[in-house]
Formats: structure tokens, sequence, C-alpha cells
């Protein structure tokens, strides 16, 4: 790891990041992860890349169980020089398009990937464009890269909401709500899918393939769920466990890859709602929450480009009247990004944790979805029915795409800059959903998302008790705590999706003129 330094200045580590280090702050102490476990981290390289020279103490702490925090130690090499505590943050270099790659001598270099969108005023904002393969590439980031825009935002007020955060990490740990409930909790549900698998075969074996396709589109629904607290490690809180579970009901009965899903669901956490960033908030040609993506965005998660031209427009302008319908076929989309993944790593040698046996696991799972769905469509009689029977457990699924959406889609997409606090960022981009307590199955326990937001690991059915603490947390701090009702989120979306709509058809009619005129002029 190199030698320890008993301290280091802002500077020190700016010119050490320049240098291709990759540092984080945690506690007032210095880490520098090698690039063997940036590769092996579980939760994705993207996660580690965005708080390169930020203090991620509340991050780590809300992501990581005590046996993984006590072996941060490894990588400490100092302490940080603060002010009064509190430590100034720099730009992670990923957040301005610059990573590193191997270059053709097999070292890792600086590439420029994409570059940042002009602001249009004073603003905290960094949104990416790609890079014009015309401009020369310059050896690496500069000092002026890594440092923060200016912010509307307090340093001060944000240390006092974290140091706030961490106490409420304390209340929530010493009630003892990070201990499952495996009878109360997880009982109901395994009762809820063995009635909803067997409600679907018993129909099947009647010929009411319009039931069973519903039971079994409702099973994949709730089976979500529970995948998705395995995925946080919020079951039996050990990784192999959970993993192995996850696998069987993600790949095995869903024909899903929980492992696309954590790599892609910890970047939404921790990103939440960055129109460069959050993976979860990029649907382009489809859906656009924010006029930011007119301007054909960098995706620093999918590698591409989110392009806005003349046909995403004309999807956009109608994306308010066509949006049920896109979520209805949500879960097509998931096969495209899950399959996507599995292949890109079948060719990436640089595997996380357990990424060996857990890829061959999850493609024998799919490769066997398909084979028991494909041979319950070969059952329908024709081809109608079949299809009829694709499309209708695949639609059954659309309430978990509703639910998903609705937790952030009405919320800031604002960047507000490497300043802002981990609990202020996510109860700013974060909403609940208010549900009784005899309904919360519907959601999976997940409409309570800003809680869940700012504790990942915490079980969901203790969720409902963390709230209440999370709810005194925000009033003591003079943050926002985000709810409505099921009815009333929905309408807060359409109203978000028609005021974009709004703006991509007069896009979409300045577009349309600018090319009428130029016509004119080619006749004259």
């Amino acid at each position: 790891m190199g030698a320890t330094k008993k301290k280091w200045t802002r500077e020190e580590v700016a010119v050490r990041i320049l240098a291709g280090e990759t540092l984080v702050v945690y506690d007032n102490q210095l880490l520098r992860i090698p690039q063997a476990w940036l590769n092996a981290h579980p939760g994705g390289s993207l996660a580690i890349l965005h708080f390169v020279g930020r203090d991620a103490t509340d991050e780590i702490d809300a992501y990581h169980c005590d046996q993984t925090l006590a072996k941060i130690k490894s990588y400490v090499i100092g302490t940080v020089e603060t002010s009064n505590g509190i430590w100034e943050p720099l730009v992670p270099p990923i957040m301005t398009g610059w990573v590193r790659k191997l270059s053709c001598d097999g070292k890792a270099a600086w590439h420029n990937e994409a570059t940042p969108l002009p602001p249009s005023n004073l603003s905290s904002e960094i949104l990416l464009l790609e890079r014009d393969s015309c401009l020369l590439e310059t050896t690496g980031p500069t000092l002026s890269h890594l440092v923060p825009p200016p912010t509307k935002l307090s340093l001060k007020d944000q240390a006092r909401h974290s140091a706030a955060y961490k106490a409420l990490h304390d209340r929530i740990i010493n009630a003892g709500l990070y201990n499952t409930r495996y009878i109360t909790g997880y009982g109901p549900e395994v009762a809820r899918y063995l009635l909803l698998a067997t409600s679907s075969a018993v129909a099947y074996s009647h010929g009411w393939l319009i039931i069973s396709a519903v039971c079994l589109g409702l099973l994949w629904h709730q089976l979500v769920f529970t995948v998705h607290d395995l995925g946080h490690m919020g079951v039996t809180h050990d990784w192999t466990k959970d993993r192995l579970i996850a696998i069987l009901l993600a790949d095995f009965i869903g024909g899903l890859s929980v492992g696309w899903w954590v790599d892609n669901h910890n970047v939404h956490h921790l990103v939440t709602n960055h129109p460069s960033h959050d993976p979860d908030i990029a649907h382009l040609p489809f859906l656009a929450i924010s006029t930011a993506f007119f301007n054909s965005l960098w995706s620093s998660y999918y590698k591409r480009t989110m392009v806005f031209n003349r046909v995403s427009a004309f999807l956009i302008s109608c994306q308010h009247k066509l949006f049920y319908i896109l979520l209805g076929l949500g879960r097509f989309n998931l096969y495209a990004n899950a399959y996507g993944f599995l292949w890109r790593k079948a060719f990436d040698h640089r595997r996380a944790k357990g990424g060996r046996w857990s890829w061959w696991l999850e493609v024998i799972g799919v490769l066997f979805f398909w084979c028991w769905f494909g041979a319950v469509l070969k059952g329908c009689g024709s081809w109608s029915r079949a299809i009829t029977y694709l499309i209708v457990s695949h639609v059954a699924t659309s309430p978990l795409h509703v639910q998903i959406v609705l937790s952030h889609f009405s919320m800031s997409t604002e960047d507000l800059g490497p300043v802002e606090s981990f609990p202020h960022r996510q109860l700013r981009t974060t909403t609940d959903v208010i549900c009784p307590p005899h309904l919360s199955f519907m959601h999976g326990g997940l409409h309570l998302q800003v809680t869940h937001h700012l504790f990942p690991r915490l079980p969901r059915h203790n969720l409902r008790e963390a709230s209440a603490l999370v709810k005194e947390f925000a009033k003591e701090q003079g943050l926002v705590y985000a709810e409505f009702g099921f009815i009333s989120g929905n309408g807060e979306v359409l109203d978000v999706l028609k005021n974009v709509a709004d703006q991509a058809k007069i896009v979409g009619m300045v577009a349309n003129h600018e090319i009428r005129e130029a016509m004119e002029k080619k006749v004259e």
C-alpha cells in the first residue's frame, strides 16, 4: 500500500488523485483503494469512483456491515487536514468525464470519455456530454477539474446534517432494527409466494390460462421485493448466503440477473436522480423527467450518449400518454439490461467478489428459466395463447415499475455538487408513498423509500418503525420528508412528464420550422 503519512492536506490529496490514485475520505482518515479492490468491490467500481476526493463516511457506514468496516483499516494511509473537523470535498474525476483505462502498453492511464456541459449560469450542476472525437485528448485531468463549482449549500450545514445522521444511525442500531424478522416478516411473504405459485399451477392445469398468467406475474412481482432485500444484504446479512438465495429467486424463477440489479441499483442509491450518472432515470428515447436530457447527455453508467433527436423528441412529447403502456412492458426492458450485463461480464476478467461462480450460476439460472417458462408457453396449445400468456404474465408485474418511479420521478434532478451531504441528497431526491400497514405488501414494504435510501441494508419489515425516527430527524434538521398517496403520487409524476413533454413539443416545432426554412432557402 505504500508508506503511511500522518496528515494529508487537501492539496496533497488532489495531487495524488491527479496521479491516478483512488483516494476516499472516511471518518477523517484517508483511504487508498488499490486497483485490485476497485475491480473486486461487490458494489461495483462506480460506487467508489463517485466518492474519490470526497468524505464518504455516511455512505460507507450505511452500505457496509461491521465486519467489512473492520477491513477498511488496511486501506488507511493517514488522516486528513480539516477545517473544524470538516473535509472540503473535491470533485471526483468521473463526474467531469475522466476515467482510468489500460493503455496500449498495459498501464493504466487517464481517458477523457466525456466533457462537462457549459453551465448557463453560476451553478453547482455538472452534466456530461460525450467527448468530441475531433478534439485532441489531453494527458489527464487538472486541478481545475477537481475544484467544485459554486454552490448554494453551506458546508457547515451539511456537516451538521451528517453528524445528526450518524446519531440517527446509532439509534437505529440500538433499537435492533437491523435484526431480520424471519418469522413475522418473511413468514407471510413465503406463504404468499406459495399461494400464488400454487394458484398459477392449478389454474394452468385446468386451462385457465389468463388466471394462471396473472398469478405467475404477481408471483414475480412479489419475489422482486425479496431479491431487492437480498441484493442489499438485508436478509441474512451474509453476502454469499444472500446472493445464492437471490440468484435462485431472480434468475431461476424470474429470468433476471441479480448481479446486474446490484451493479445498477447501488449507483442509483449513491447518485440518486443525477441526469448523467443515475441509470434509473436514463430512459431516452422513451422517457425524460428533466429537460436536461434534451442536451443528449452522456451516461457514465451505460457509457453511451442518451441521444435526443427528432424521434426521441416525438416520443417524449407523448410520454405522459404512453407512461403506463411503457411500464406495462417494463419487464422486457429488465431482460434486455440483465442479459446485456451478463454478456459484458463474460468478457470482463475483473470480476467482483464471487464474480466467477455467481456469473456462471446466473447464466445457468437464466437458461433454466427459459426452459421451464418456454415449456409453459408451449403447453398453452397455440401461438396466440402462448403470446397472450406471455404478455399477461409480464404486464401483471407492472405495479412494481409504478412503485419504482413514484419514489423518484417527481423529485429534484438538480446536481448540488459534492458539498451536499448523504442525508440531504436522499431526502431531496426521494419520496414515500403513504400506505396503510395491511396493504404495504403490495409495495413490498418499499413505499418507505426515504428511510430505505438512508439505510439501504435495513430489513424492509423494520422500515415503518425506522421511518418514525427519520421523520423526527428531518424535522429537527429542517429538512423536508416528502410523502404522498398512491393516486396523488401518480398525478405528481404525470405532471412532471407532461411538463417535460410540452417542452419537447416546442423543441420539435422549432426543429421542424428550421428544417422548412433551410429547404425553402435551398429551393430559392
